[in-house]
């Protein structure tokens, strides 16, 4: 059974800020490409705590009259930008609410007015899940910045089969959560490269890391190889409660309460009031670079001639059970990381003292940032030239910064990627398959890449100039969650597929790019093609990635009705989504929680 409850009210503030608006996609994208407006200023415009106050008649477009809020939440106006500027408004309504029971008291609101929440976090994402591009300028929707005051955290009793838990609101980032555990001897396997997204928008969409047991590694008690939606022991929701009419503050309990597999990965369908997470013994970590591989022999075809020298994807997979490779574009040689559990340091391992060790990528060169303005301002032709400095970055930025062979804390090696990087769309996909199929998966994702990257530029077109990431985790399997009676999360990239249980970890794949590279969308559309005709069920599956781009047309992403409305429930099994679907709909019968996108895909 479930029971209702109110814990936690986060720190006050002493007054509530104010927005701006008049933001434009384009002119974020070129400013940011020219080096006119910094990134850590356009984050900053998305956060309430930085906000400038205007007249609300100059944000154009959007009603002067502020909606009238519960009592002691104050509206204010706050623009919205995605992570590649992709999404943008100039300037919707918001609150920073303080308690579970504010955001039960705004829901009720939301319904009685006809408005919609939408919880916002750090805006580290590419989907329209938050909102859709296109929003009207006086849509009735209400952000919720839950990162002003919805921040607590606290140790709690863990359950039996987990050395700790620890209860957090949504606000909190995983960043400051993680390093709140490791004070307290704790950790988790997996987590996102950036440290700074919340806790509640990770788990609306399942964020994992990079991790499967290497060989002869045994599974650790209050760990999962699986994502962070998999060590959720308990959620508290706003839900609907038809007994009293009203939407009201309730918690739901792994393994006990069926409503808790479909909140753990929402997709933005419920709000979210607290947390309970289970949490392992933490163990440090150590990393290693290597830029001196081709990709030829990283992701060679299994059996071949190159396989067979020992240092392929899933070799060093095998060893370490930690990898990830960044493939610049047009280049040869990607950057293969391999992290390792390590309890005492190697000696010839640089200890390191927080996270974020890789200062050529956190803060763009000159070199990179020069050549990305000439080809956002339409010199697309020089994608091969960007590619091959970046590799050139990374390998001397390595070595001038002795960052070859690290070792520490594993939250400090698991984060790496700042706000300050360079900003670029990613498409994102999860390949279902079997350990001993992970290279073969690796290698035909890599092969159909790199010949379809070479034809689009031998007929001069040029719509990558990014890099390809590659990971591997494991699945949301229940055995690791110390609830018992546990389920995978509904809606998880990694939930296990009934009809495969020969299938236990995922292959992660995403190619990054420019936002305005010309054919981008038609590079992707066909890419997506190939994964989910060539993955489609027999030896691997593929899933979309929640927060990243899918279902492309030629001219735009979330856009194809086929894979929205077919293959993206098909990949789950029939049974499992339109069971997620119910519950969420239950949860929130009025549709308070949600957009017209969440509401064409969770159905």
């Amino acid at each position: 059974m479930s029971d209702q409850s109110e814990r936690l009210p986060g720190p006050a503030l002493s007054a509530e800020p104010s927005g701006t608006g008049g933001l434009s996609r384009r002119g974020v994208l070129r400013a940011a490409a020219a080096g006119a407006l910094s990134i850590p200023f356009a984050a900053a415009l998305a956060s309430p705590a930085t906000a400038v106050t205007i007249p609300a008649a100059t944000a154009a477009g959007v009603p002067s009259a502020a909606p009238e809020l519960p009592a002691g939440l104050m509206p204010y106006r706050s623009p919205y930008i995605n992570w590649a500027g992709e999404i943008t408004h100039g300037g919707l309504w918001a609150c920073a609410p303080r308690t579970g029971q504010d955001l039960a008291r705004l829901a009720n609101w939301a319904r009685a007015s006809g408005w919609r929440l939408r919880a916002r976090g750090k805006s580290h994402t590419w989907s329209p899940l938050t909102i859709t591009q296109g929003t009207e300028p006086d849509a009735p929707i209400l952000l919720l910045d839950t990162t002003v005051h919805l921040t607590h955290m606290e140790l709690t009793a863990p359950p039996a089969g987990a050395p700790g838990a620890v209860r957090a609101q949504p606000g909190v980032t995983i960043e400051t959560l993680m390093a709140f555990l490791a004070d307290h001897g704790l950790g988790v396997t997996n987590t996102p490269a950036p440290g700074e997204l919340t806790l509640g928008g990770t788990l609306a969409i399942d964020a994992h890391g990079t991790s499967v047991p290497a060989d002869g590694e045994t599974a650790r008690p209050g760990h999962t190889y699986g994502s962070l939606s998999n060590l959720v022991l308990s959620l508290t929701a706003v839900v609907w409660d038809a007994d009293v009419d009203a939407y009201v503050v309730r918690t739901f309990h792994r393994g006990t309460d069926e409503e808790c597999e479909a909140l753990a990965t929402h997709l933005g369908r419920a709000l979210i009031a607290e947390v309970v997470l289970q949490a392992g013994e933490e163990v440090p970590l150590r990393c290693q670079s290597r830029v001196d591989l081709t990709a030829d022999e990283l992701f060679a075809a299994p059996g071949s001639a190159l396989a067979a020298r020992g240092n392929t994807f899933a070799d060093f997979m095998a060893e370490s059970g930690r990898v990830e490779t960044i493939w610049f574009a047009f280049t040869d040689k990607p950057w293969l990381k391999v992290w390792s559990l390590s309890p005492q340091r190697p000696l010839t391992s640089r200890r390191v003292y927080a996270p974020y060790n890789y200062p050529f990528s956190d803060v763009i060169p000159t070199p990179v940032s020069r050549l990305v303005g000439l080809i956002v301002g339409g010199s697309w032709h020089l994608a091969p030239v960007l590619g091959a400095t970046q590799y050139t970055v990374a390998a001397t930025g390595l070595t001038a910064t002795l960052a070859t062979d690290l070792w520490g804390p594993a939250y400090m090696l698991q984060f790496y990627l700042r706000p300050t990087t360079l900003r670029e769309t990613a498409n994102g996909y999860g390949i279902l398959t079997s350990r001993a199929d992970v290279q073969r998966v690796v290698s035909e994702f890599a092969a159909y890449y790199k010949q379809r990257l070479a034809a689009w530029a031998a007929a001069g077109r040029f719509p990558v100039n990014g890099q390809v990431e590659i990971r591997v985790s494991g699945l949301d399997q229940p055995v690791d969650s110390a609830a018992p009676g546990a389920r995978p999360p509904l809606l998880s990239v990694v939930r296990p597929h009934p009809d495969h249980p020969e299938f236990d970890c995922a292959v992660w794949v995403d190619v990054l790019t420019q936002p305005t590279s010309p054919g981008a969308h038609e590079f992707y559309r066909e890419l997506e093609q190939f994964l989910m005709s060539t993955f489609d069920g027999g030896y691997a599956l593929a899933r979309v990635e929640w927060s990243k781009g899918w279902a492309y047309t030629d001219d735009a992403a979330w856009a194809d009705d086929d894979v929205i409305e077919s293959a993206i429930p098909a990949s789950y099994g029939a049974g499992q989504w339109s069971e997620a679907v119910a519950v969420l709909d239950r949860l929130d019968p009025h549709g308070v929680f949600g957009n017209e996108f969440t509401d064409r895909l969770v159905r």
